[in-house]
């Protein structure tokens, strides 16, 4: 079993996070932004991971550290879940269309983090509390936490929900695929280095 535990406890936030990469699709997500846990909801039904996530944080103030904390911790439980990483895919791809909007993310699990983001919006904020953006904090956050090269694109679309949901799908899509286990290479680590 592949699984990452990772609890984050600061003076802005409180959160839990278990993430099994060989699950079913399984969630609990309660974050008290109902719009992210619509998204991270996406992230582990269509990775195909079971994820738990129990956040706490100030958002009588906003929305920011709880979002970016728990793509902190996300990432931490990532990395601990890929363990050494031996025969695992390491890169991966997809597209995720959604009604007029297209979406492509592409990843390295390379421990190199980096952040490439080029998704834009024509709105403020999706939901009460969550600000658009939030979401490249959010995403920046797990790619250094998990050493993810990460780059995500919105291709074209005008719905922002429908951008961001299919970015949310793309991401589930590719990383499932780099931290699928190769049968053809078990025990091998991915890289001519010898080290990710």
């Amino acid at each position: 079993m592949r699984l990452g535990k990772i609890t984050r406890n600061t003076k802005e936030t409180q959160i839990s996070v278990s993430l099994e990469l060989d699950g079913t699709g399984k969630s609990d997500i309660r974050t008290g932004i109902g719009f992210f846990d619509h998204m991270l909801d996406q992230l582990a039904r269509h990775g195909l991971f079971d994820l738990t996530i129990e956040a706490t944080g100030d958002l009588h103030i906003d929305a920011h550290h709880t979002v970016e904390d728990t793509g902190l911790a996300l990432g931490q439980a990532l990395r601990e879940a890929l363990g050494d990483k031996k025969g695992i895919h390491r890169y991966g791809h997809a597209y995720a269309p959604m009604d007029e909007t297209l979406s492509r993310v592409a990843l390295d699990l390379s421990n190199r983090p980096y952040l490439v983001w080029a998704v834009p919006f024509t709105v403020d904020r999706l939901g009460e509390q969550m600000e658009t953006e939030l979401f490249a904090e959010f995403f920046h956050a797990v790619a250094q936490a998990g050493g993810i090269t990460l780059h995500v694109t919105c291709l074209h679309g005008e719905n922002n929900h429908h951008k961001i949901e299919s970015v949310f799908k793309a991401f589930a899509k590719a990383l499932r695929m780099a931290s699928t286990i190769d049968p053809r290479a078990e025990g091998q680590l991915p890289s001519t280095k010898g080290t990710l």
